[in-house]
């Protein structure tokens, strides 16, 4: 339809770059990209940590449980949820509500997604790292993060040297609702995408995976979801009340 388009529906995850770095014009571009995403109430309560210090790549790899493209991406950021910025200007703002928290886990989204979309459309690739959540207190304080500051994720950035397959998403017959909440799920079509996904498992791993959708989320689901999380964000100040 147009190279918008053609730029989104082109996306995969990239976990493999070349060594070329990320001309300083270009980068700054892409962050004002993701600065001008919208922003619930123009809070504008998201930070951005540029990660550049090989020692301090290494240890956030190691946190975000062993992914050495944190390593090896031409940049790293961090997006992070940031009330602190809104303390400093008014110290007596009322902060703590479980609003604010999802409120920093939009904007954070819409940003990043806008620095990823712009990134791909300039030539390069990147991948979502949400293995920091894995040990966020000691990600906090290597990235020195105040009261009211959480890291929710990482982004990779850098030129790919792997062109990998797309990865089939749901139809629009399971995600789409028309009105009122579909409340069973189709079925067939259901059962046609988890057929999708066996066989794109089956093509990348060269038949050492297969396995459906239902199958990922229900190994998934069968166990406990970074439980620790609802602790360390009350610390930081967030979802207290």
């Amino acid at each position: 339809m147009n190279q918008t388009i053609d730029t989104i529906m082109q996306h995969r995850s990239i976990r493999q770059f070349t060594d070329q770095a990320i001309d300083a014009e270009l980068l700054s571009s892409l962050l004002d990209c993701a600065i001008a995403a919208s922003t619930s109430s123009f809070m504008q309560c998201v930070s951005i940590i540029r990660v550049t210090q090989s020692d301090t790549r290494q240890k956030l790899a190691h946190l975000a449980g062993g992914q050495p493209y944190v390593e090896t991406a031409a940049e790293f950021l961090v997006f992070c949820a940031d009330f602190n910025r809104h303390l400093q200007i008014h110290p007596e703002a009322q902060l703590g509500f479980t609003e604010q928290t999802l409120i920093g886990a939009v904007d954070a989204a819409l940003m990043a997604q806008n620095c990823l979309l712009a990134a791909e459309s300039m030539g390069l690739g990147g991948v979502y790292i949400g293995g920091l959540r894995n040990n966020p207190e000691a990600v906090a304080d290597v990235l020195a993060l105040p009261q009211h500051v959480i890291p929710l994720f990482g982004l990779c950035l850098g030129y790919p040297s792997q062109n990998p397959e797309i990865k089939p998403r749901l139809p629009q017959s399971i995600i789409v609702h028309q009105e009122q909440y579909q409340q069973v799920i189709n079925q067939p079509e259901l059962q046609n995408y988890d057929e999708e996904v066996r066989e794109y498992y089956r093509t990348r791993t060269a038949g050492n995976k297969e396995m459906s959708w239902s199958e990922q989320i229900t190994d998934a689901l069968n166990k406990e979801a970074r439980p620790f999380m609802k602790g360390f964000i009350n610390s930081k100040g967030f979802s207290t009340k």
